[in-house]
């Protein structure tokens, strides 16, 4: 497939994260929904919704072309308004996506490790997520050195301890 590079998401890179979340939300492909489904559930659409408002950063991975291939963000949350990972005020919970045909290269690793960097500059110390334990993805985070903070039914909820 050839080569990638991560830079910094901007305003401009909206849409395109957009796409990246109905990807999150579609890993499995036997119960994929369609975007307009996906985007028009705001417990979903909350971590797109208004990019890029003050706190928000994030990466995007672009092909040797240019092209955007995957994107990883940081968003938070208020507590009475929480995503599916939130643990506490002031931790940023991630979103990750890859195109399907560019997963299993190292792009969902390295947007991880962008978005730790920027979250460490921008002063944060844990960073969250929620993830289907079915999802492969969950192997890349507990890799990554995400821990467990707690379970659902089919899901966890995931820190990151920024060092």
């Amino acid at each position: 497939m050839g080569g990638f590079e991560i830079r910094n998401a901007t305003p401009a890179d909206a849409r395109f994260m957009g796409d990246m979340l109905v990807e999150a939300a579609n890993w499995n492909v036997t119960r994929a929904r369609p975007r307009v489904a996906i985007l028009d559930d705001p417990n979903v659409s909350r971590y797109i919704a208004g990019w890029r408002r003050p706190g928000d950063f994030g990466s995007v991975a672009i092909d040797s072309h240019g092209i955007p291939i995957g994107a990883c963000w940081g968003r938070l949350f208020p507590p009475n308004a929480p995503g599916y990972g939130f643990v506490a005020v002031g931790v940023p919970e991630l979103t990750l996506g890859v195109n399907p045909q560019w997963r299993a290269q190292g792009i969902g690793r390295a947007l991880l490790k962008a978005i730790t960097r920027q979250a460490r500059a921008a002063g944060h110390s844990r960073l969250s997520l929620s993830v289907e334990r079915a999802n492969f993805a969950h192997r890349l985070y507990v890799s990554e050195g995400y821990i467990t903070v707690e379970s659902g039914e089919s899901s966890d909820t995931m820190v990151a301890t920024l060092r």
